[in-house]
């Protein structure tokens, strides 16, 4: 037995004390507490551990904490917030994961842990295992229900695409709509592929979605697309942000992740899923040519379906028309009804004259018949009473129409307002000029005073004309102006 340790015979002291040789000076838990954790880490400065994730939680500071366990043993591990930042995918309890990292101890529980810096899937098995359960997940919410699909607009005016600006599949999707149906595209670009490509995917779809109904840049249809590759180079798109953001969108949406074969969930979630980026692209617009092809038709069958009343309302007119008697059946009894009152007419005629020639052969115009009628139309004449009122009455009345005429003549005579001081322009035929433009074009004018007219010309620097004066109308005192005269 080694002399640093005392022997089962020995009795411990009540104090301790030093014994002779006794190098050895007691330790503080802090202290062995650090010299194990130094000795831990220097072994174990690096290591790799597989086991299944347990106890996975996220702290409010972002820093992750979990435990690693296998059938025989539990290693509890740590993950800072500048890792789990980093990570692929979304750690959960269950998942088998490789674990790179260090090791060391917690001083406060007495426990040693692994410190990890990089965590991945253990094989493409656990990658599809999370990607199941992420899908149950989902699909459990009614994120992926048909009811939720809508239809794609018929005709968009502006496509919104989300993908690399740098690969290939938008040159494809451009190629095909120009083949189609020319429209207008706007790419977002994106990562499609490692670190960051998910939110950035995430972002464009929401930015789109964001844009307000008017906005000249809102498309009307978005496609999310992706060239094939692996499970791994797709798994951008398996991510929950991405799915979300494709469920979310208030746009409808096209997926296009991959080849005919790979299947993500963003393509779950999207109201209609493509094979194929080009196929997108087709199911995005129609062909133009058959869109012309159908129009005309539809042009065509409106011109049949307008011309068709027309046709069937000729034929019935024509069959209708075959059916009615000819023109000279109708017209025969009348013809004959006519050619009757024409000979009734004229033996009426004939029999009217030869009464009224009896009636003045027996009429006898003697002087005492004439002078009888003279005599009764004379004192019908005398019997009439013609009262002066009759007449003098209507005289009357025209004269006041008479003269409230001539008043409203002078009232109207434009010569009248010369007396208050007006003067009247007139041109060489006697019109009355109104305006400046009139008076220039007139050259020679007549201006009317109250006494006379004065003769003027227009222009600078022109001699004034010679005054001439008229007379002024004589005043012919109370009676009434002639008005012809």
């Amino acid at each position: 037995m080694p002399a640093d340790f005392p022997s089962d015979s020995e009795e411990a002291d009540l104090v301790a004390k030093g014994r002779p040789g006794d190098n050895a000076v007691p330790l503080s838990v802090s202290e062995i507490s650090a010299q194990l954790k130094r000795t831990v880490e220097d072994r174990f400065g690096f290591v790799r551990l597989r086991g299944e994730l347990s106890g996975v939680k996220r702290a409010a500071s972002g820093h992750l904490y979990c435990a690693l366990k296998d059938e025989k043993a539990v290693i509890d591990g740590v993950m800072w917030r500048s890792g789990t930042v980093r990570l692929p995918f979304q750690p959960e309890d269950g998942l088998e994961v490789v674990a790179s990292g260090k090791l060391t101890t917690y001083p406060g529980r007495s426990k040693y842990q692994i410190v990890i810096e990089r965590m991945e899937l253990a094989g493409e098995g656990a990658l599809l295992a999370l990607l199941e359960k992420t899908k149950a997940r989902l699909a459990g919410e009614g994120l992926f229900d048909a009811e939720r699909k809508r239809a794609l607009p018929f005709l968009p005016a502006t496509i919104g695409v989300v993908t690399s600006p740098t690969g290939a599949v938008i040159r494809d999707i451009l190629h095909r709509l120009a083949d189609r149906f020319p429209s207008r595209v706007i790419v977002w670009p994106v990562l499609v592929q490692g670190s960051g490509a998910a939110d950035q995917v995430a972002g464009a779809v929401r930015g789109f979605s964001a844009m307000p109904e008017g906005h000249p840049d809102r498309p009307d249809l978005v496609i999310v697309a992706r060239g094939g590759g692996s499970i791994e180079d797709l798994w951008s798109f398996n991510e929950e942000a991405v799915v979300r953001a494709v469920a979310e969108c208030s746009i409808p949406t096209i997926c296009a992740v991959g080849h005919e074969t790979d299947t993500t969930l963003a393509d779950y979630a999207a109201d209609r899923r493509a094979p194929t980026p080009t196929a997108a692209a087709e199911m995005a617009v129609p062909v133009r040519a058959e869109l012309a092809a159908t129009l005309a038709d539809y042009v065509h069958r409106q011109r049949q379906c307008a011309l068709r009343p027309v046709a069937m309302g000729r034929e019935r007119l024509e069959a209708r028309a075959q059916r009615l008697p000819k023109p000279e059946a109708l017209l025969q009894p009348q013809a004959q009804k006519l050619d009757d009152l024409s000979e009734r007419l004229r033996r009426g005629l004939v029999d009217r004259a030869a009464a009224g020639r009896e009636r003045l052969g027996e009429l006898r115009l003697t002087p005492m018949v004439l002078q009888r009628a003279l005599r009764e139309s004379r004192g019908a004449l005398a019997a009439q009473r013609l009262s002066p009122t009759l007449i003098r009455r209507p005289l009357s009345e025209r004269r006041e129409r008479l003269a409230a005429l001539a008043r409203v003549m002078r009232s109207l005579d434009p010569d009248t307002v010369l007396q208050r001081g007006f003067v009247r322009v007139t041109d060489q035929a006697g019109k009355t000029l109104t305006l400046r433009e009139q008076a220039e074009a007139a050259g020679a004018l007549t201006l009317k005073f109250r006494d006379g007219d004065l003769a003027a010309t227009v222009g600078e620097g022109a001699a004034p004309a010679p005054r001439k004066r008229t007379t002024k109308r004589k005043s012919t005192g109370g009676a009434q102006e002639d008005l012809f005269g």
